[in-house]
């Protein structure tokens, strides 16, 4: 047994005396009042319980890798495929004895604070149905939902049962976007007039990815579409956050297919028009690039930001009919909780921070992106632009 530090045993000395003296009742009030701040104290500072669901999302290695930051522990992983637990297992070295089955097996054994979702975009609901009655938290990798239709039933369950329901994307933990955006908000280069969104990469193939990952994600059932959901919902996000939630009037999009050998059932490139009352965007996901890339470039009244990836960024100041003046910056990374999803998970749900309204990571951010994927899938279908309800 820890040896109590002086000041919490003369406390329990004083209360053993006063005990002595009071009723059961006043007894259990001085107790409450005088150690529940102590109590919550240390739960706050330990580690956040997470469950894993799935390690068929390669997105996956962020959780273990960052497990070592202490901010939370892995209590249990829920994974049906054999092989893909053996390699997870041999690489990070994780016990069989935390691999469940099933959810509701996890649930039972380790009551898990929150969990992290890495399976199919398609099973996200199913992780929400049975978190969110037990009031465990969740983040999902991006996008939320494969559609409007299953994010709405997601968001019903989470505001039901009050819990946090996140969505993780790379780019919210890129100082270059957080940098932008602060620019924007000083009103360094005036309104916005025009955000230009460009990810993606080779195609998932072509760059190698797992097979138990790339199984479902060039299978729009299971990954809501292909580059366009894929690499799409990025844009969205960015967007949406840009514009303080404001909703676009409406989405023109036009989708192709141009490794139908590596894509047979799922577009591969895109571009997505959001119209807004006073600016637009312009968002390009493929898997046809021919390097990696994931920039921002964003154009106001009087000058651009240039996030050209993860650390560099640039600010040109408009001089003259054609002329500039350019400064560039090379960025450290976030503070902590905001260079980490999973630290910024733990600081949301044991309430350190709350998140502005439409943050990267929100519910209602998340709930128009999917909203704005399903618009562009269907003015893809129609050849034409869909209007989006006030």
């Amino acid at each position: 047994m820890k040896k109590l530090n002086p000041f919490v045993m003369n406390g329990l000395s004083f209360f053993v005396y006063l005990k002595e003296l009071l009723t059961p009742m006043k007894a259990r009030i001085l107790f409450l009042f005088f150690f529940l701040p102590f109590l919550v104290s240390a739960q706050d500072k330990k580690p956040l319980r997470l469950g894993v669901i799935g390690l068929t999302h390669t997105h996956v290695h962020m959780v273990f890798s960052s497990e070592k930051r202490g901010d939370f522990e892995i209590v249990g992983i829920v994974e049906q495929n054999k092989e893909v637990i053996a390699k997870y297992a041999k690489w990070y070295g994780f016990s069989s004895d935390i691999v469940y089955h099933s959810m509701e097996e996890l649930i039972a054994a380790q009551k898990p604070e929150a969990v992290a979702a890495f399976n199919k975009i398609s099973e996200h609901r199913e992780v929400v149905e049975k978190a969110a009655p037990h009031g465990i938290h969740v983040m999902v990798e991006k996008p939320l939902a494969v559609n409007l239709k299953e994010a709405r039933k997601m968001e019903i369950l989470a505001k039901k049962h009050g819990i946090h329901l996140l969505t993780n994307y790379e780019t919210t933990w890129y100082p270059t976007n957080a940098g932008a955006y602060g620019m924007v908000k000083e009103g360094t280069i005036g309104d916005i007039r025009k955000v230009v969104v460009r990810d993606g990469h080779r195609g998932p193939k072509k760059i190698g990815i797992d097979r138990e990952f790339l199984d479902w994600l060039i299978d729009p059932r299971y990954n809501g579409g292909g580059a366009s959901t894929d690499f799409g919902c990025y844009g969205a996000n960015l967007m949406t956050w840009l514009m303080n939630g404001q909703k676009p009037r409406s989405v023109l999009a036009s989708f192709q297919q141009l490794q139908s050998e590596n894509n047979p059932e799922a577009d591969d490139d895109a571009t997505i028009i959001l119209t807004y009352d006073q600016a637009n965007a312009v968002i390009q996901p493929s898997w046809n690039w021919p390097i990696g890339r994931k920039d921002m470039e964003i154009y106001g009244l009087t000058g651009a930001i240039y996030a050209d990836n993860k650390y560099d960024l640039r600010l040109r100041m408009a001089k003259g009919y054609d002329g500039f003046e350019e400064t560039r910056q090379k960025l450290p990374e976030r503070e902590k909780p905001y260079d980490d999803p999973f630290s910024l998970l733990k600081a949301v749900i044991r309430k350190e921070i709350t998140l502005p309204p439409y943050d990267l990571s929100s519910l209602e951010n998340n709930m128009l992106v999917v909203e704005i994927l399903d618009a562009a899938r269907k003015s893809a279908q129609k050849g034409k632009a869909v209007t989006l309800k006030p």
